[in-house]
């Protein structure tokens, strides 16, 4: 059926992965989108669902649907939760194209080149241009990074842009920002161009660059695509150097991996070709402004009072915790909470491959592995600085992840007086990480039996507490499980408490709450028997 009495409508499609454009007529009532055979409009990628969203007319206006996709379908930049109506200009992102609606079919057929740009979104090959002449400029040229300040440079920087941006002015489309363009620019010559903006946006926790036109980010535990984008991947791997080089790290073709870490803590990784085939990719793991607090995980839900509560008796007492999860469950952030009920007089140091636990104690000394020099030497690993940790006298050792070897000394000094130890551990439930700790100690090196391994894992390691990453995104301790010895070859473990699902509301939440088992812990007795008074409640 034809759209009657109405000018003919149309959208210019861009792919962003080879830049080629088409446009095609909205003449009919209802066109399905999709990378399914049989949709009206075919976009064949893995970033589009076979049945993404369907563009219909309706009262006298064209309206946008998304029909459950996968990744998504976004107008104007955000994400679409309902029927959308299409203004003339809006742009439509859908996986890797670019869709521009025109309301009355007019659009030139000269502007296809940049009809997949949102209207706040600059053209790359604006900026592209902009970028050559900037670095052509002799005040630019003449300006010594290291001498001046980081305001001075930034400000310098803007002056040249918006004179350039001025004498190219001809050439810029009208609907682009040339307020907006000047910051892109000014951001990746001397800051994190795109990133920036995701950088500053709180209700962002993790950002992940596949390459220069596409950045995802994670937002309440679900992954979305964006519309940032970089000018190329030269300018992203300029952006990954400038991220690396404060902390005395590299990355070429000798080190295409990278662990580094931002000024406000946020992890990062970034692998570049060779290894990765498509282009630099970078990985952003953001730190929260302020410090988490338990009051902070008690109203997130990923614990309750009660369990917070028997953690910090835990911790005040010395006891030796593992925390066990998955990658991405928030392993990190409640080690960093936790630690925190370290009374303030003992003396810690903790071992991190790269630093993120902010510990609000004054006594602490923080230690950080150290990668190979260009030659690939002088490279000192966390076991090394664990040995190390011993003999600087620590009341606790806070290892942030046993990955490899260093798990054996971490147990001999749980068993040689460092009692009250923390350390996380990369696995899926209370037993699976007993399980990884006898492996990590077997990637040391050291030839001991099994037997040999659980004794020692079971006298050194009192409590493991089980972190995860819900289906809806959401993170909750599953687990607080006390370590209760051997029987036989096997170590016994009982919950302390548990999280228990009871089902998924309408909007896909998972359903369910904490509770105890009503177990008491091996080591309450030993307190009571000390006279130390303990609030039996908890495990009511």
């Amino acid at each position: 059926m034809l759209v009657k009495d109405l000018a003919v409508s149309a959208l210019l499609i861009r792919d962003s992965r080879d830049g080629k454009t088409k446009r095609i007529l909205l003449n009919k009532t209802k066109l399905t989108i999709g990378k399914k055979e049989g949709n009206d409009l075919v976009l064949p990628r893995k970033s589009v669902s076979r049945e993404h969203c369907v563009i219909f007319f309706y009262n006298n206006k064209f309206i946008i649907r998304d029909l459950g996709s996968a990744n998504g379908t976004f107008v104007g930049g955000s994400r679409i939760e309902r029927d959308t109506p299409l203004s003339d200009g809006a742009t439509v992102r859908i996986g890797e194209f670019d869709l521009v609606f025109q309301a009355d079919g007019k659009g030139d057929e000269s502007a296809l080149g940049l009809a997949g740009e949102r209207p706040e979104q600059v053209p790359p090959e604006i900026k592209r241009k902009v970028h050559e002449r900037l670095i052509q400029n002799k005040t630019i040229k003449q300006m010594d990074l290291d001498a001046v300040s980081e305001q001075e440079a930034r400000l310098t920087t803007t002056q040249v842009v918006t004179q350039v941006v001025k004498e190219l002015a001809a050439e810029i489309p009208r609907w682009v920002s040339l307020e907006r363009l000047c910051k892109e620019v000014v951001d990746e010559a001397l800051g994190l161009g795109p990133l920036e903006e995701l950088l500053a946006d709180e209700s962002v926790t993790e950002i992940m660059v596949n390459n220069w036109d596409r950045v995802y980010v994670e937002r309440n535990g679900k992954l979305e695509i964006t519309g940032a984008r970089f000018t190329d991947n030269d300018n992203l791997l300029n952006v990954i150097r400038r991220i690396i080089s404060p902390v005395g790290r590299r990355v070429n073709e000798q080190t295409p991996m990278v662990d580094a870490r931002l000024k406000d803590g946020s992890r990062v990784n970034a692998i570049i070709p060779p290894l990765a085939v498509s282009g630099p990719c970078l990985t952003i793991r953001k730190f929260p402004k302020e410090r988490l607090k338990t009051e902070d995980l008690v109203a997130f839900g990923t614990l309750t009072r009660r369990m917070a509560d028997f953690l910090s008796l835990v911790v005040r007492h010395r006891q030796n915790v593992l925390i066990s999860g998955g990658t991405g469950s928030g392993k990190t952030t409640l080690l960093n909470v936790v630690t925190a009920f370290i009374p303030v007089e003992e003396r810690i140091v903790t071992v991190e491959d790269v630093s993120e636990l902010q510990l609000p104690q004054d006594h602490v000394v923080s230690l950080e592995a150290k990668p190979p020099n260009l030659e690939g030497q002088g490279a000192i690993p966390i076991r090394q600085l664990v040995i190390n940790a011993l003999r600087m006298r620590p009341d606790r050792i806070v290892v942030g992840e046993c990955r490899a070897g260093e798990a054996i000394d971490m147990l001999q000094a749980m068993n040689t007086g460092h009692d009250g130890s923390l350390t996380t551990v990369h696995s899926n439930s209370p037993r699976d990480c007993l399980a990884r700790l006898e492996t990590l100690v077997l990637m040391s090196g050291v030839e001991l039996p099994s037997r040999a391994i659980r004794e020692q894992i079971s006298s050194a390691v009192n409590f493991i507490v089980q972190q995860a990453r819900l289906p809806d995104g959401s993170r909750k301790v599953t687990h607080i499980s006390e370590v209760v010895g051997m029987e036989g070859d096997v170590i016994t473990l009982q919950n302390i408490y548990q999280f228990v699902q009871t089902g998924v509301d309408a909007e896909g939440r998972i359903k369910g709450g904490h509770k105890a088992t009503g177990v008491v812990p091996k080591f309450v007795e030993e307190l009571k028997r000390r006279g130390i008074p303990v609030d039996m409640a908890l495990f009511s």
